[in-house]
Parts: C-alpha cells; structure tokens; sequence
C-alpha cells in the first residue's frame, strides 16, 4: 500500500512541476539541454549500480 501513496505523490508532484513549467515561459538553450542530457544516463547507471548493490546486501 505504502508503494501506491509513493508513485501517487510522484505523480501528483511532476504534473504540477510540468505545469509550473509550461507556465512559466522559461527557455533553455539547446546547448545547456545537451550539456544536461550527457549526464542523465550515466547517473542512471550509478542509481542502478547503487539499488543492486543495496538489494545484495539487504537482509
């Protein structure tokens, strides 16, 4: 049950901060976004690793 209320909050929160954001007008330049966009999949990565190793030595 308690996983439900998590992805309930996650929702809730990312649709008001897409809204704030579409609101908000603000402009990033296409240089910033793929200066960002080489960093997401690499620190996905590192959060996998990190899950897998914590899953290993859970209890």
């Amino acid at each position: 049950m308690t996983i439900i209320y998590i992805l309930a909050i996650l929702f809730v929160s990312l649709f008001v901060l897409v809204k704030a954001l579409e609101n908000s007008k603000m402009q990033i330049s296409d240089e910033s976004t793929s200066k960002l966009s080489r960093w997401f999949m690499p620190l996905v990565g590192v959060l996998l690793v990190v899950q897998l190793i914590m899953m290993a030595f859970r209890d």
